[in-house]
């Protein structure tokens, strides 16, 4: 059946709440990534019902509608429907405070919005670039040859002029005047500004220093962010009628010689800064610090942390020319996806799951990973299980060879090319050494642990007659997970279960179990229980952040425990002193494998039975 695009645009905008409550909308590859002005008109569950969504992630004023590898036609036709800048709603919105996000929400949020655009600029000129590099590496194209010159300075372009890239995004965030931003930032490269500097020119008593502003991106910002107070002022006090002139003229005449003086030496100083403590950080931490990033990624992307990588990635590359971190992660872990969706088309016996798991397959071998891992891997421990192994390992082997990446995009098969270094041939060798070790070893981990919905027994040889129980850990009230502030719970993205509202700071073991793993930052325990069920408890959202501070574990990973003992202790108050939601959910991570009977929210103790697990027949 032929796809309807059309149909689904429309859907998507009527439960995102029509276009009055879209005030930004953009697209990466493979998701439509919405800012509305008021987060209660989203209708979540009809999002995720609609024909040609995969998944809805995001909160408060973000909301990103997962739609895979149709994305661009979705977002076109969306575009057909509106403009989306943001009606009635967004000024009411914006007049009311709306909500207030966390200050490192905030701050994530503006970066990503200035680097996150540049992206597929900079992917483009980057992977063309490196195919000439591999096709003059392998004798097809001569590098003295017109051909090969002329398309090497075209590729150049997106770099060379990235301050002006980054002029364009970061007064689009700022809502300021780009073709003033452009203009002023564009002072700083153009040829009659760099001679007149290089021959050496004071301006009030001060010299103005002699650096090349191509491929830098922090005086640009700086640059603009400046730009954005001046006309803001100047914008206010200026007549009216003169106001379409004189603003320019006055934010030239005060930004740009700031910019020269000191915004852009400043800039080029932080950039400097950041090169040398990457480079110290890889120094010290070294190889291993690929293989861990690689195994923690699927983790980081269910919750939007990868992106806190996209402005050290274009960073690393316009500073030192390449990336030595993120894109050699990146690269074990999406072929990890792969493999891993490969392993569970072959074994499940579910036809719909065969074909979303070769299809998500296929893309994350592309390097499009969010098909795999919303539509497979995070509902399914042990298919996520095997990404994990596979990007540890396909991590290892990377970070061993100091795989230099020289292009920000997302790895895969067809982008290879960006590991192309005309200095070590090596380099791509051991970047396909990599692909292949994270294709492998996640593919037969996989294979070997994955468990389709249809097979009888849980691995622990547990046999579900009946019905089993698991007890509330705490005291206080019962809530359905899908109350829960935070996607990776509500959509049940770890599992299905239930959320308790802590009144005491103690925590209890559910059932009878062993206990699986106490996160270091001691927020929360997962544990194996006798009756079947892998549980994850996890204190509080966004608790990770507090590094442990509040939280005192009584058990020990391995440990066994019996139903009602004390598992952990927690200041109750400190948590919501310092503004953390203490709602806990109890998620059974292996639910798939189960039908669940939950009860009613309402007041618990310690002992209640909150939720049974019965297993699921054939």
């Amino acid at each position: 059946m032929a796809k309807n695009y059309a149909e689904t645009a429309k859907s998507v905008l009527k439960h995102i709440g029509g276009e009055s409550n879209v005030s930004h909308l953009e697209h990466c590859s493979t998701r439509l990534r919405f800012t509305v002005a008021d987060p209660g008109k989203v209708d979540k569950a009809a999002l995720k019902s609609t024909p040609g969504v995969m998944g809805v992630v995001g909160s408060g004023g973000q909301c990103q509608v997962v739609i895979g590898n149709d994305v661009i036609e979705v977002y076109d036709e969306l575009m057909k429907l509106g403009t989306f800048q943001g009606g009635t709603d967004a000024k009411a919105a914006a007049s009311s405070g709306g909500e207030r996000k966390p200050i490192g929400a905030t701050i994530l949020d503006f970066i990503v919005g200035i680097f996150q655009p540049l992206v597929p600029a900079i992917a483009g000129a980057g992977i063309l670039k490196a195919f000439l590099s591999l096709l003059s590496l392998i004798g097809v194209m001569d590098a003295n040859g017109a051909w090969y010159r002329l398309l090497f300075q075209a590729a150049d372009s997106a770099l060379y002029f990235l301050p002006i890239l980054v002029a364009v995004t970061m007064a689009t965030k700022l809502g300021c005047n780009r073709l003033v931003a452009v203009a002023s930032v564009g002072a700083m490269l153009l040829p009659g500004m760099t001679a007149l500097v290089s021959e050496g020119i004071n301006l009030w008593g001060m010299e103005i220093r002699n650096i090349q502003y191509s491929y830098q991106v922090f005086p640009a910002i700086l640059t603009v962010g400046l730009l954005y107070f001046v006309e803001k002022y100047v914008t206010k006090i200026s007549p009216k009628p003169i106001r379409v002139f004189f603003v320019p003229l006055i934010c030239f005449t005060l930004v740009i010689p700031a910019a020269l003086l000191f915004l852009g030496p400043i800039g080029y100083t932080v950039g400097q800064w950041l090169t040398t403590v990457i480079l110290f950080l890889y120094d010290k931490l070294g190889w291993i610090a690929v293989a861990l990033l690689a195994a923690i990624l699927p983790f980081m992307i269910a919750t939007g942390m990868h992106k806190a990588f996209v402005p050290y990635a274009v960073s690393s590359i316009s500073e030192m020319g390449h990336e030595l971190l993120y894109m050699p992660a990146s690269l074990a872990h999406n072929i990890s996806e792969s493999g891993s969706c490969f392993a569970v088309a072959l074994r499940s016996k579910d036809s719909d799951t065969r074909s979303t798991a070769i299809s998500a397959g296929i893309s994350a071998l592309f390097g499009i990973t969010e098909p795999a891992l919303y539509g497979i891997t995070l509902q399914n421990k042990r298919a996520l299980t095997g990404v994990v192994i596979g990007s540890f390992f396909g991590g290892l082997t990377v970070g061993l060879a100091a795989l230099k990446a020289f292009v920000a995009m997302g790895p895969g098969l067809a982008g290879m090319a960006m590991f192309v270094d005309p200095a070590n041939s090596m380099n791509i060798v051991w970047a396909f050494t990599g692909f292949g070790v994270a294709l492998a070893v996640s593919f037969v981990s996989t294979f070997v642990i994955f468990r389709d919905n249809s097979e009888a027994s849980d691995s622990t040889g547990v046999e579900a007659s009946g019905g089993s129980a698991i007890a509330s850990p705490l005291d206080g009230r019962l809530i359905p997970l899908e109350e829960v502030a935070d996607e990776v719970f509500s959509a049940g993205i770890l599992g299905n279960g239930m959320a308790v509202i802590p009144e005491r700071g103690e925590l209890y073991a559910p059932a009878d179990a062993t206990i699986d793993t106490v996160f270091d930052s001691k927020h929360a325990i997962s544990m194996l229980c006798e009756n079947g069920a892998e549980l994850l408890i996890h204190v509080g959202l966004d608790t990770v952040k507090l590094e442990g501070r509040h939280f005192e574990p009584q058990v020990s990973s391995g440990d066994k425990v019996k139903a009602g003992q004390l598992i952990m202790k927690f200041d109750l108050n400190a948590l919501k002193n310092e503004g953390y939601d203490t709602v806990t959910p109890v998620v059974v991570t292996n639910s798939e494998d189960y039908e669940l009977h939950k009860a009613s929210s309402g007041g618990v103790k310690n002992g209640s039975v909150i939720m049974s697990i019965a297993e699921k027949e054939e």
